[in-house]
């Protein structure tokens, strides 16, 4: 029997050919200075769409007096999450242990040094380790980041102070192992290149059970064949799930349904998206590891799928209501970047264009028929477009893969080649990974503002609320005049 191992990051026909003229037994792995440049650049790019992107487009979007509280919140997010990476977050992480959290033998950065090497998606071709550290440390900074929106103008400064280090811990940490961690393709082609070797019954037993152990050394969804290129499900529906959680526990903001609550600045807004826009650019084609076609491809769908969001939204906004809202196609714009997010290197751009038009009216009608029919507080639409979106996404993922409709399929390291797709195979183990991620987030986050309440309390006074957060918790005002 074939064993196949799905992988995040879509192959071009030029990297397929490349692999599949790897010796038998591999080389040493190199890094190359161009991946290293890059992947470097893409931990900045991601660090600039959370501070200043996304903490702007927040921002903008909440009454005046909170302004100053939501800048931070996410200041404070990316602060904390950083830390957490350095101490134990990669190590628990990136590292063996079981299919659902890994180890402490990288605790503290242990053993990593500048010297010390990561795989990418191609045999023999390694980035610097360090580098990969910092990397995937962002997206552990926006992922708890994204879910301040749900709850903003209405939770205290102390209350999200002790909830993001225990949701960064007990719900980021092991979904992102679960998705991401598998053994890296240099210990699978090496262990495969054994069993073909072998030339004995034993040998090849033996290298056999290798190859198995290797295979099963990865994360549960991983192990299930799931795709997430750049974090469908470790961000988007992750933050999401957990933000709509803390919206109906906090409960509605003072005044909500009655009194208007308008942005008090959508030009700050469409700064962040737009810097959001171009931060993206590094969380999704960053995630190919290598300056390569995939990254190309990525980049490319990550172009159009924005687009054709932004318009969808827009569009669709302008016939039910009569007109087109900046606010309509900004909304779009995120809408399309969640829902690329884990389909960027395995799409064709085709594909994403139809991804983005989808996905703009789907989040459209979430954010505003299902939101206003439940009457939930969800007041930056964390789950109408990162939750939504991220599922859609997710979904479509399976689907858009299909060579046949110009994905790239998915690349079998064991057989040195595309395997053959199955549409209903690959559609299954998306929505798994999809269901398990809202399980995970969804209690665990349930189980953590309890404790939050518990401890010190979610809400302000009505009093401090009422003053708005900016003075209440902090002292400060966003504005002088």
């Amino acid at each position: 029997m074939t064993l196949r191992l799905p992988i995040r990051a879509g192959i071009t026909a030029f990297a397929v050919a490349m692999l599949a003229a790897v010796p038998a037994l591999a080389a040493e792995p190199t890094v190359n200075k161009g991946d290293n440049a890059w992947v470097m650049t893409s931990a900045v790019l991601i660090l600039l769409m959370i501070i200043p992107g996304l903490a702007l487009f927040y921002g903008g979007l909440v009454r005046s007096k909170n302004m100053l509280s939501v800048l931070a919140h996410v200041f404070y997010t990316v602060c904390v999450a950083i830390l957490l990476w350095a101490i134990y977050g990669y190590s628990v992480t990136f590292t063996g242990g079981s299919p659902f959290i890994g180890g402490f033998s990288k605790l503290f950065l242990a053993g990593v040094t500048p010297e010390t090497k990561a795989a990418t998606f191609s045999v023999g071709a390694n980035i610097s380790e360090l580098i990969y550290v910092c990397f995937q440390m962002t997206f552990a900074a926006i992922t708890p980041a994204l879910i301040v929106g749900a709850f903003a103008e209405r939770m205290k400064f102390s209350a999200l102070a002790l909830f993001i280090p225990l949701w960064i811990t007990l719900i980021y940490f092991p979904i992102a192992h679960m998705v991401w961690y598998w053994a890296g393709p240099d210990a699978i082609a090496d262990a495969a290149a054994a069993v073909a070797a072998a030339t004995d019954a034993a040998a090849k037993a033996a290298a056999q059970a290798k190859l198995d152990e290797v295979m099963a050394d990865a994360g549960q969804i991983f192990s299930w064949g799931a795709l997430d290129f750049a974090g469908g499900t470790v961000v988007h529906i992750n933050a999401g799930i957990a933000g709509l959680v803390g919206a109906l526990l906090v409960g509605r903001r003072i005044g909500f349904g009655k009194e208007l609550m308008p942005p008090h600045s959508l030009t700050q807004t469409m700064i962040g998206a737009a810097l959001l826009w171009v931060g993206w650019f590094g969380f999704n084609a960053g995630s190919a590891l290598e300056a390569s076609g995939a990254a190309a491809l990525a980049m490319t769908n990550t172009f159009v799928a924005t687009a054709a969001a932004a318009l969808s939204w827009m569009f669709a906004e302008w016939v039910v209501k009569g007109k087109p809202s900046l606010l309509g196609a900004l909304s779009g714009c995120i809408a399309g970047l969640v829902a690329v997010t884990p389909a960027a290197g395995f799409a064709g751009p085709m594909g994403s264009i139809v991804l983005g038009l989808v996905v703009g009216v789907v989040c459209l009608f979430f954010c505003s028929v299902v939101k206003n029919a439940f009457g939930y507080d969800d007041a930056l639409d964390v789950f109408g477009i990162h939750c939504v979106g991220g599922i859609v996404g997710a979904l479509a993922t399976g689907i858009l893969v299909a060579p046949a409709l110009g994905g790239t399929g998915v690349y079998d390291y064991v057989a040195a080649k595309v395997a053959d797709y199955d549409m209903v195979t690959q559609v299954l183990a998306q929505a798994k990974a999809v269901g398990l991620t809202i399980v995970w987030s969804g209690v665990g986050s349930l189980v953590l503002y309890k404790i939050v309440d518990l401890v010190v309390g979610l809400r302000p006074t009505p009093e401090a609320e009422r003053e708005g957060l900016d003075l209440a918790d902090h002292g400060e005002r966003a504005y002088t005049m």
